[in-house]
């Protein structure tokens, strides 16, 4: 059931209408764990079985842990509740991955030892929820939060349908509060909502699908066509993925808005970015910032030495690499993010007493060529991503570098010229207008302006939608 469908619409429509009706908070939250577990269940029914049984038990190790006074049962408690969650999270995404790795590594050496694929089916948006599921235990552990007591509420903070299948990743003290808030009606909130749906809307039909037309044929097979193609090719691509995900992000934002509830800001025009940390402040927010506070700081973060600061970054842009997906690709993806910021901070730390240095990179030229810099590293990355082997993006990248004749774009390149400029005129109104006084236009232009973002969205969605990219992690 996926955002931009008819059935969601509908699906959407008949919980808007009996949420507002139903004046009890209670009786609403009840209502919202029903239509979380049908929108699961509407995919895989047993999959949203496993989904409650492990919020059931997360829910009874943290009030456990809470009552207990002493620290090693403390520990203890929340040790099974890793357990749990991530063995849950390497069994149904790993587990082939690291089986077939072995396989291949035995191979290298000599031993031919055959291993059967398990027979396993990944819970679309497991990644998700169980970082959700974590920071909740670890913050309850750490005494930041309380446990939650009420078991509708906590199941409503990892059920919650418009985070549940790709985030944001939503931190327990933000969201647990909004539960027990009284929620009033609000036409200027759901102006906003809707707003944010539908831009959504047109970043996922109108973008990120027509940009698919133009990226799959390249990276199917790359062999055949020129340095050029494969170029425009690669920024199709983190137009896309751009789209795609900030795209579903903005649904799923619009979408808590209007049932009264707030989501974590996820993107931020990242691609503006002039280096490559500020690039992850901006991209993929929930997760950049759960890395930081629940992996890098507690590695050690920045407070040793150049080389310990450099292993903990490499550690956790590695993980986060192994966390978007079960391939040696994505694992390398984050291997090369991990360089880049370990690489950007030895520059700065250069930078330091070079004044006329620090002066040009401030300037308006610099911090033009400083963003180019760190997009075309960006996109460089998002080869990899994107890439199913590593033969496929050393060939894309092979192409490039040598400039090989071949075929040309897959589709005409106006559609990407075109693409291009709309976004950079939407960043360009984004950038310099207030966001605030764009909702504050008269009802009327709005009005006018959500219609024709319906209309942009209906006609320029390409025949064979996408299923959103993030869904796979």
């Amino acid at each position: 059931m996926q955002f931009c469908s008819q059935k969601f619409f509908l699906f959407f429509l008949l919980i808007f209408t009996l949420y507002w009706a139903l004046p009890w908070r209670r009786v609403r939250v009840g209502l919202l764990l029903v239509a979380s577990f049908y929108f699961y269940a509407s995919w895989n029914k047993w999959l949203a079985l496993l989904i409650c049984g492990s919020t059931l038990l997360d829910y009874l190790l943290a009030l456990g842990m809470e009552r207990s006074t002493a620290p090693w049962r403390r520990r203890l408690l929340l040790c099974v509740s890793l357990f749990a969650n991530l063995g849950l999270l390497c069994y149904f995404k790993y587990a082939n991955f690291f089986l077939l790795s072995l396989h291949d590594a035995l191979k290298v050496v000599g031993l031919s030892v055959w291993f059967r694929p398990l027979n396993v089916l990944l819970p679309v948006g497991i990644s998700f929820y169980t970082f959700e599921a974590i920071n909740y235990m670890v913050d309850v552990y750490r005494r930041r939060i309380p446990a939650e007591r009420n078991l509708g509420d906590f199941m409503l903070f990892i059920l919650f349908f418009p985070h549940l299948i790709a985030g944001p990743i939503v931190r327990a003290r933000d969201f647990l509060p909004q539960i027990k808030r009284p929620k009033r009606w609000s036409w200027g909130r759901m102006y906003l909502g809707t707003g944010y749906f539908l831009m959504g809307l047109v970043k996922k039909l109108a973008i990120a699908d027509r940009m698919a037309e133009y990226v799959d044929p390249v990276f199917a097979d790359p062999s055949v066509y020129r340095g050029s193609a494969i170029v425009f090719a690669a920024i199709a691509y983190a137009v896309q993925i751009y789209g795609d995900f900030s795209g579903y992000s903005d649904m799923a934002i619009g979408t808590a808005h209007m049932l009264g509830y707030k989501l974590a800001r996820n993107f931020n025009m990242p691609y503006l970015a002039d280096n490559i940390a500020d690039f992850w402040h901006r991209w993929h927010i929930s997760l950049s910032s759960w890395l930081r506070d629940y992996l890098f700081i507690p590695l050690g973060g920045s407070r040793g030495s150049r080389w310990q600061t450099a292993r903990n970054l490499l550690i956790t842009m590695t993980l986060g690499g192994l966390w978007h997906g079960a391939s040696w690709t994505f694992v390398f993806w984050g291997v090369l993010h991990g360089w880049f910021l370990v690489l950007h901070r030895l520059f700065r730390d250069f930078n330091k007493g070079r004044l006329r240095l620090e002066q040009f990179l401030h300037s308006g030229l610099g911090r033009l060529l400083c963003t180019l810099l760190t997009f075309s590293c960006v996109t460089v990355g998002w080869v990899f991503f994107r890439a199913t082997t590593f033969g496929t993006a050393f060939t894309l990248l092979y192409r490039v570098a040598v400039w090989h004749s071949g075929l040309g774009t897959p589709i005409p390149l106006l559609n990407l010229r075109c693409t291009l400029l709309f976004l950079a005129i939407c960043h360009a109104v984004a950038y310099w207008v207030p966001w605030r006084k764009l909702w504050r236009v008269p009802a009327p232009i709005q009005g006018f302006v959500y219609a024709a973002a319906l209309v942009l969205a209906q006609v320029l969605a390409p025949d064979n939608g996408k299923v959103f990219i993030y869904f796979q992690f």
